[in-house]
C-alpha cells in the first residue's frame, strides 16, 4: 500500500474556515455589504468574501500586493475595481492549509485594528515586531 501524495491529502480551506478564523480574531464582527459577507474590526473592514465565497479579499499594502501576485498568481490577484486600493484577492482553493489562511487573515486584521487593540493582543503582533 502506498501513502497518499501530498496533493491527495490537501484539503483546501473553505469559506466557513475563513469565517471561523475571522470571527475568532478579537472584536471582529460580520456584516453583509454589497451582497457579500464582510469582516470588520473597530468598524474597519479587513476581509470580504466575494465570488460566491470561493475567495477572500484582504488588506495588503500595494507594494507587497504586487509582489504576491507576481510570485503566486494562482493564489493572489487584484480585482479591477480594487486596483487603486490596498486590497488583494486570495483563492481559497489555492491555499496550502488553514495556517496559511489564518496568517493572511490575521495580517489583514492587524492592518485594520486600532493601536490600543493591538497593544491588548501582543500574541497577534507581526513576527519581528
Amino acid at each position: 500500500m502506498t501513502a497518499p501524495s501530498a496533493s491527495a491529502s490537501h484539503t483546501a480551506p473553505t469559506s466557513e474556515d475563513a469565517r471561523a478564523i475571522a470571527l475568532g480574531l478579537p472584536e471582529t464582527t460580520e456584516k453583509e455589504a454589497w451582497s457579500m459577507p464582510t469582516f470588520r474590526v473597530a468598524g474597519k473592514m479587513f476581509a470580504t468574501m466575494p465570488e460566491e465565497e470561493t475567495s477572500i479579499a484582504v488588506r495588503c499594502p500595494k507594494e507587497e500586493r504586487d509582489e504576491l501576485v507576481l510570485a503566486e498568481p494562482a493564489k493572489f490577484w487584484i480585482a479591477d475595481h480594487e486596483a487603486a486600493f490596498a486590497w488583494v484577492r486570495v483563492r481559497l482553493a489555492a491555499l496550502d492549509d488553514l495556517d496559511e489562511l489564518r496568517a493572511i487573515l490575521t495580517d489583514s486584521w492587524r492592518q485594520a485594528a486600532t493601536p490600543s487593540l493591538l497593544e491588548r493582543h501582543p500574541e497577534l503582533r507581526a513576527p519581528g515586531v
